[in-house]
Formats: structure tokens, sequence, C-alpha cells
């Protein structure tokens, strides 16, 4: 018997830009704020393990899913799209970010969003300047899919962002989840524009007063446990939580339970 994904709903932004999501489960509302190469099909497994505590609220942000794309991009269009989904859950609501995503959920919380409680996963912040992001980047990715050039857009973000060497990622050329990735190039641009330089906004993260756990897999590269570490402390009363995982993620079940803990108590 194959289980029915949630209904999708809509939300308007301030843009006018129309918001796809699947709300799922009973309780207190959070958001789950996808990275990059995310939308909300890849987060219902979080989802579903929340939702005997929460009502999760998985999003396609905007260029992706169902969402709209008004032109032209901005994070703080992107902050909007958040603000409506609050207001959608009543108001306020717990957020939870993953990647840039958790950049873009603190930058949120920063602006004084009514966000009641916030969770980042491994935000991908360059604190010893040999990974992350870089400032060139996204210019050059608007570049390649401007002229189409999807496979070598993925391929860049991948080697350069994410840090996989180059027989890794060619080796995914023919993977089936490859032309999902393809598919989401253009919003690489959009991601690497959250990132920025890579550099930790300490001063953004500082006007943070919303209580805050930073997680981390036992799994990931050194930079991106360092990236948890150093934001962890640049949040004030911030906590700091590892998890035995993969690569830049840990399993559904176990974020659930840390989410549960730290957010309702």
């Amino acid at each position: 018997m194959t289980t029915k994904p949630p209904a999708v709903r809509t939300v308007r932004s301030a843009d006018g830009t129309t918001i796809a999501y699947e709300p799922a489960g009973e309780g207190p509302p959070i958001i789950l704020v996808g990275g990059a190469f995310n939308d909300r099909t890849t987060a219902r497994p979080l989802a579903a393990a929340l939702a005997p505590h929460f009502t999760a609220y998985a999003y396609d942000r905007r260029g992706r899913g169902d969402s709209g794309d008004t032109l032209p991009y901005a994070v703080d269009r992107e902050v909007d799209d958040l603000a409506a989904l609050i207001e959608a859950a009543g108001g306020t609501a717990y957020v939870y970010g993953l990647s840039s995503g958790a950049i873009l959920a603190a930058r949120a919380a920063a602006r004084g969003l009514p966000i009641i409680g916030l969770a980042l996963f491994e935000p991908p912040f360059s604190v010893d300047g040999h990974a992350g992001t870089r400032p060139a980047l996204a210019p050059a990715l608007a570049e390649l899919v401007a002229a189409d050039r999807r496979k070598e857009a993925v391929t860049l973000f991948m080697t350069t962002a994410v840090g996989l060497p180059d027989d890794a990622v060619t080796s995914l050329w023919h993977d089936p989840s490859w032309p999902f990735l393809e598919a989401a190039a253009h919003t690489l641009v959009y991601d690497t524009t959250i990132t920025g330089d890579g550099a930790l906004p300490r001063d953004e993260l500082a006007a943070i007063t919303t209580p805050t756990v930073v997680v981390d897999s036992t799994a990931s590269p050194d930079w991106l446990r360092q990236a948890t570490q150093h934001t962890a402390e640049a949040v004030p009363g911030a906590r700091r939580v590892s998890l035995a995982g993969g690569f830049h993620e840990a399993s559904p079940a176990d974020l659930a339970v840390e989410l549960r803990r730290f957010l309702l108590g």
C-alpha cells in the first residue's frame, strides 16, 4: 500500500510569487528550509519523522517545484517567502534550515521574523578559507545556466562549493538522480548568492535572539564541522549538537529526536 503525499497548498509572498508547501502532522508548526538540490519532496522524510509532534511545513523555495520565480532574485525575497509561510502557519513557527537553507533561516531570524525556535544544520560558511563558496561562483553559474550548460553548472557547484573530487562528480552523470540535479541548476545561483563569499557574518548572527541549536554530522568534512562550531559560538546562547550521520546529512529519525528535545523540551 502506497502512502499519498500531503496535499499541496500555496501562499503568496510579498512580491506576489506563489510558494507551494505541504503541511504534515499535528502540533506546533515547524518550517523546513531546504538547501541546494532540495525541494519539498526531499524534505518529506524529515517531515514524516517530525509529524507525531509538529505540523511540518515542507516547501518549494522559489524557482523549485511548484513555486514561482519572480526575477530578479534577491535573498530578501526568500526571507519574505519564509515570512509568508510563517503567517500561513499561524503567525509564529519553529524553523529548521539545511545547508544554504540554514543560512537563509539564520538571516530571517536576525531580521526579526517571528521564529520561536531555530535549528541550523551545517551552514556552509568557510571559516578556514579552504572550502565552501567563492564570490565569483554565483556569476559563473548564472553564465552557464544562461547558456543552457546545466551539466557544467552542476559539476562546477559540486566540485567548488561542495568540494567533491572531479571523478566523484563525473560518476554521477549517469546516475538516475542526475536529471533532477540538472533541473535545479538555475537555483544554485540562488544558493551561492545566499552563501556569498562564505565569510561568517558574525554581526548578523549576533543579532539572533531566538533559541538556537546548530547541528552537524560526525561524518561531514572538517570545514563543515568547524563552520557549525563557529556558528554556534556566534549566535548568543546557541547550543551545538553532533549526530552520527553521513556526508552533510543525518537520519531524519535522529534529527527529529533532537529537534523535539531542543524545541519542545
